[in-house]
């Protein structure tokens, strides 16, 4: 009799062994992609009255380890950035593991996860552009968004959503350097380059659609000059650039800008050959102007860039300089 409980009792304690192990692992078997939709503290361990570890800003990159009633252990992978000095180095710095509350966390399983981050990303966007908006509300958004491709790259927001997070990055980078004064130089190596780590990614990634042809387009603004300094070279060079454009892709919505980008080089070619009294080479870059504009109307009646076409070709038939001390 003894021996039957005795084997009872090593039975209900195994079993209970069986089921405290069977619990832990099914805890830490969650390690999934996550993030916040919201500025949040990490801890010690799930309780707010242990040690505050840092603050996690919004679009911050988390793995979940496992979750407890009301929070989530997490790693946080930090990056450095400086808002403060107009760019971004994004580069791992650091890891903290701790606690968050499981308020606002969005990992890459929730249900219609890719629109909540999403979301979260344009609304920081859209404060970014306000006169008092969040500080930092750009470098949000910057990760949000990149969330989404991330954690998301089958939803039908990815595409956009890395290519807006690109764009971000380069509109901050692009202020920094052109704020300095090596910005006027003519050669535009001489100026410094804006990172084009992200705008290619969206072109490896998502290669054939829009954004992918947005983010082509912004690395012709590395290959232009600073200041003419009333010399043909340039937009030569520039016009030439846009073109190459245009031919690569000529059934995008984008390359409208881009032949009017390069209507207007030759527009500027006018006057500049006829300051160098070169008439042959003014008459023919009035050739060009004026067919590069009427392709746009053709091409594109229904773009923003048509009225501009329009304007720019009433301008060279009437004489009109669009470059140079004389342009009205």
């Amino acid at each position: 009799m003894r021996s039957t409980w005795r084997f009872l009792g090593l039975s209900v304690v195994s079993m209970l062994l069986f089921l405290t192990i069977s619990s832990s692992s099914a805890a830490n078997a969650e390690t999934v992609n996550a993030s916040s939709i919201r500025s949040t503290d990490i801890y010690l361990s799930p309780d707010k009255q242990s040690s505050r570890l840092s603050q996690l800003a919004r679009g911050q990159e988390l793995i979940v380890l496992e979750t407890t009633s009301g929070w989530v252990h997490v790693e946080a992978i930090l990056r450095s950035t400086s808002e403060d000095e107009g760019f971004i180095e994004d580069t791992p710095t650091k890891t903290i593991t701790g606690w968050v509350e499981d308020k606002g966390v969005v990992r890459s399983s929730t249900p219609n996860g890719d629109k909540v981050l999403y979301g979260e990303a344009v609304d920081a966007e859209d404060q970014a552009s306000t006169r008092h908006g969040r500080r930092g509300a750009a470098q949000d958004a910057m990760r949000l968004y990149y969330r989404v491709a991330e954690y998301f790259p089958k939803s039908p927001l990815a595409a956009e959503a890395i290519y807006r997070s690109a764009d971000i990055r380069w509109q901050i980078d692009r202020a920094d350097i052109m704020s300095k004064p090596s910005a006027k130089e003519q050669e535009a190596y001489l100026r410094g380059e804006i990172e084009e780590k992200y705008m290619r990614e969206v072109m490896k990634k998502y290669p054939g659609t829009k954004w992918a042809d947005e983010a082509a387009f912004h690395l012709i603004e590395n290959k232009l000059c600073g200041d003419w300094q009333g010399e043909a070279k340039c937009p030569e060079k520039e016009a030439e650039i846009y073109e190459k454009f245009v031919a690569d892709h000529s059934q995008s919505p984008i390359a409208a800008e881009a032949m009017y980008d390069a209507a207007w080089r030759y527009a500027a070619l006018i006057e500049i050959y006829k300051t160098d009294e070169q008439p042959k080479k003014s008459d023919d870059a009035k050739a060009k102007a004026a067919g590069l504009t009427q392709k746009v109307l053709v091409q594109f009646p229904e773009s923003d860039w048509a009225p501009r076409a329009q304007r720019l070709q009433f301008m060279i038939e009437q004489g009109i300089p669009s470059y140079g001390s004389d342009q009205d």
